[in-house]
């Protein structure tokens, strides 16, 4: 997992959940999005082009991990910070959440 200690601490406010990123991790997952977003246009083009199958398939296969490489330094920052803020508030529903998110990332 990359290094994400610039992510800062996250809010839970007025319940409204927001995270706060620093510019850095900000603008590092701004362009992992940017690269998928071009990645899923080519897979688009490949298939109005009659592509060979396994070949789109293979693009895919790397959106798919482009995605899970993204939500790995999503959940990085979450469990060091979020979570950690939560449970030191005494917050214990915050493991209820981070499981049902963890559950999700593992379809």
């Amino acid at each position: 997992m990359e290094k994400t200690n610039e992510v800062e601490l996250c809010c839970n406010t007025n319940s409204e959940r927001r995270s706060h990123h620093s510019p850095e991790v900000k603008k590092n997952l701004m362009s992992r999005l940017n690269r998928i977003e071009g990645q899923i246009r080519g897979i688009k083009g490949l298939i109005e082009k009659d592509t060979y199958c396994d070949d789109i398939i293979t693009q895919i296969s790397a959106v798919q991990s482009a995605l899970n490489s993204t939500s790995k330094i999503l959940l990085e920052g979450h469990l060091k910070h979020c979570v950690v803020e939560r449970v030191q508030e005494g917050d214990q529903e915050v493991v209820d959440e981070l499981l049902t998110t963890i559950k999700r990332l593992m379809k």
